[in-house]
């Protein structure tokens, strides 16, 4: 017993829960927006129920990792267009690799979506909302897409399993506790809606990048090489600190607009 709640272990714990914190902010941003494609009444029940099914089956897929870590890089699918276009796949690299493309895919259509007329138009048409299951369900899987990244980063730290798992648990609690707030903070200000949307798209080019790394995957001779973590916080930095800027000159010209309508 003195073992398991050793110094190493306890302080390894607390290093994994700043990680899964960090690692699950993308991860928090694109549940308050999923979220919102549900009527009002049930977006915190769709919160709630998708981050606590999606954190048993990160407990269930860290056990199924330990146990099977092997093969999940053991190539199943193979590219060979020499000169083209080569590539071999694993699970792992498979799943990160289709996750990011989604993610992309979502982030550039809900963009889209903001810039269009219809947007306006469609604000209180509650017809083209999803159904409860259908956003728990995308919720769920786009939970496992990033728990890849958390759990290896885990278990890159230490090999106990109850360490791993109780940072995983932490991490969710602080989660559900968190996402409440993140979504009627974007409810608030719509302004950073599409901040989000930008942020959630560099996530994709970032796991696009790296499922194209762990694949070996190369154009015309050229290998995909993964974005690092540091250049993916700083660029999430630029991209903060450039949209309060923007707002704040933005206020500051509503202001002095309504100044010379005065005068």
């Amino acid at each position: 017993m003195a073992e398991v709640f050793s110094i190493e272990n306890l302080l390894t714990l607390a290093m994994l829960v700043m990680l899964q914190a960090v690692l699950g902010f993308d991860n928090l941003l694109y549940i308050a927006l999923e979220s919102k494609r549900v009527a009002p009444a049930e977006q915190a029940r769709v919160r709630r129920i998708g981050i606590i099914v999606a954190l048993v089956l990160r407990i269930v897929l860290l056990f199924a990792i330990i146990q099977a870590i092997e093969y999940f890089q053991l190539p199943f699918f193979e590219m060979k267009f020499v000169g083209y276009v080569t590539a071999s796949f694993n699970v792992h690299a498979f799943v990160v690799l289709v996750g990011g493309i989604f993610i992309i895919y979502t982030a550039m259509k809900e963009i889209f979506h903001l810039l269009s007329q219809e947007h306006l138009e469609d604000a209180g048409d509650t017809s083209k909302l999803r159904s409860v299951a259908v956003a728990i369900t995308w919720i769920v899987i786009m939970n496992v897409v990033f728990s890849f990244d958390s759990i290896l980063s885990a278990m890159a730290l230490t090999k106990v399993f109850w360490v791993m798992a109780t940072a995983i648990v932490i991490s969710g609690i602080l989660m559900l506790m968190l996402a409440d707030h993140v979504a009627e903070f974007l409810k608030k200000n719509r302004m950073y809606e599409v901040l989000g949307l930008f942020i959630l798209f560099i996530v994709g080019i970032m796991l696009v990048s790296e499922g194209g790394h762990l694949a070996h995957l190369t154009f015309f001779g050229y290998p995909v090489e993964a974005m690092s973590k540091t250049t993916f916080y700083f660029v999430l930095g630029i991209l903060v600190v450039s949209d309060i800027v923007q707002s704040g000159y933005q206020k500051r010209l509503d202001k002095e607009r309504k100044r010379g309508l005065l005068d």
